[in-house]
């Protein structure tokens, strides 16, 4: 009986005094609880609510209706845990800032799960929270993948106004639950940085400030302390790209309101990662993130942080580009000079926004030498030009695969025309093919300026050595994969 008393005494303590390999074990488990139903970001509510539906029933739980969004979509809130310290989590706020999401319906099977290693932890858990979830606050948004909503209002500019249903909800939700701790949970642009850096700022925090004097009452020195603790944790897995952004006063913002609210708020935004363009691994940083964070309020360790190295973390600041292209040699006029390029790969939506493709543009064109590319390429000696024209009219898009395009490319052709097909839209449109595929008569001319779609060329005394098609490159020093992430328009 001393022996299970000890146990049981010597838990909460274990787990308190050891964050890190806490979160290394949850980390690491993810998979198991990872939802499989949902492998990219541009789920829709009914996909969500199916999630939900499966649930209603179980004891575990409590879900309720809190109410409607503006064309009549269903939100929903999960009610689970017994304790007394409450926490509201929201999500998707912004319809396409989905990544938390997918993390909280991840935390839900943890919670519904038995018999394994974390049996104790889930344990303390119900027993000393009680989380409200709303896992999908904008699902009109969410249809649309947008970041506002059907009234095309920000809602997280509309906490005084209250003109959307959605936002008077989730007013309403703090309102009467009066938790002690609120998840703002959002997705930020992969382009930010960790501070003046080349790293891209993975997972951002903010300790919202509640008055334009940013003043510090203990609720939002509990929000900074909860990120101090969570940041520490993640830099286990993503060393140097945790960032903050600036906790300026924004008066009609719900993470501002809910903190003055007297509701400890903490911010979460989900940014990039290199080879993670639907997110999942950032995913998993929210599922570890959220479960550590919750973890320190239930067993209490939350107390033993320090408000001081919250301003450690580096300001979240904007010095990326997706492709930066230093020191290319530009010809204009009979002039030659130097000067570098940043290209940015924009997401384009399509299939009622249930897929995507890229559209790479020139963003800014001149000196980039205090700015980063998550990719780049050093062109000193290398002169940039547009690219050639194939001379033949390809009948239709899929003749192009009957073409060599590493051959082409040392030709210096990067643009096919096709023959326009009657009825089809015109317009962009993705393709395989790694070219831009031109379905009009005109002939793109002159030296790429910015605005332009990133197609060029960079070669060496006359020999193509990089192409650039629709802002992905292509080095003829290495072996082609045979597929590329081509443009049509």
């Amino acid at each position: 009986m001393k022996k299970l008393f000890l146990i049981a005494f010597l838990t909460p303590f274990m787990l308190s005094a050891q964050p890190i390999p806490l979160a290394k074990k949850l980390h690491d488990a993810h998979a198991t609880y990872r939802e499989s139903t949902l492998t990219q970001r541009r789920f829709k509510h009914k996909d969500v609510q199916a999630l939900l539906d499966k649930r209603r029933g179980n004891p575990l739980y409590e879900i309720t209706k809190v109410g409607e969004s503006f064309e009549g979509r269903a939100i929903d809130m999960v009610k689970v845990g017994r304790g007394p310290h409450k926490a509201l989590l929201w999500t998707q706020m912004h319809g396409d800032e989905p990544t938390a999401t997918m993390a909280v319906l991840d935390i839900l099977n943890f919670l519904e799960s038995k018999n394994d290693d974390f049996d104790a932890l889930r344990a303390q858990l119900l027993d000393s929270l009680t989380l409200y979830i709303v896992p999908m606050l904008n699902p009109d948004g969410a249809e649309r993948y947008q970041r506002r909503t059907a009234q095309g209002i920000d809602m997280n500019r509309d906490a005084l106004y209250l003109q959307t249903p959605e936002g008077r909800i989730l007013k309403e939700l703090q309102q009467t639950l009066q938790p002690e701790y609120g998840f703002n949970l959002h997705d930020q642009s992969p382009r930010y940085s960790a501070g003046r850096s080349g790293n891209v700022a993975t997972i951002s925090f903010l300790a919202t400030a509640y008055d334009y004097d940013r003043n510090i009452n203990s609720v939002r020195e509990k929000s900074m302390k909860m990120v101090v603790r969570m940041n520490r944790l993640l830099q286990t897995f993503i060393p140097g790209q945790v960032a903050r952004y600036a906790d300026d006063h924004e008066p009609r913002a719900f993470g501002d309101n809910v903190q003055k609210w007297g509701t400890t708020l903490i911010l979460i935004e989900s940014g990039g990662y290199l080879g993670d363009p639907e997110k999942q691994y950032i995913r998993q940083l929210n599922f570890v993130a959220i479960l550590s964070g919750l973890a320190a309020v239930a067993d209490g360790s939350i107390a033993d942080e320090t408000r001081d190295d919250y301003y450690q973390i580096p300001e979240n600041e904007r010095y990326l580009y997706d492709l930066l292209v230093r020191n290319a040699t530009v010809k204009l006029g009979g002039k030659s000079y130097q000067t570098d390029f940043g290209i940015n790969r924009n997401e384009v939506n399509y299939a009622n926004a249930s897929k995507f493709f890229y559209y790479s543009k020139i963003e800014e064109y001149g000196d980039l030498s205090t700015h980063y590319g998550s990719q780049e390429i050093n062109a000193d000696g290398y002169t940039l030009e547009r690219g050639k024209v194939y001379p033949a009219t390809l009948k239709s898009i899929s003749d192009a695969a009957k073409l060599n395009p590493v051959e082409l490319w040392k030709q210096g052709y990067t643009y096919l025309r096709v023959a326009n097909t009657s009825g089809r839209s015109l317009g962009l449109y993705l393709t395989v093919h790694p070219f831009h595929i031109l379905r009009s008569a005109s002939t793109p001319t002159g030296s790429p300026d910015m605005g332009d779609a990133a197609t060029f060329i960079l070669k060496k005394d006359g020999k193509v050595r990089y192409v650039v098609v629709n802002g992905f490159v292509y080095d003829l020093e290495e072996k082609f994969s045979k597929k590329g992430n081509g443009l049509v328009e």
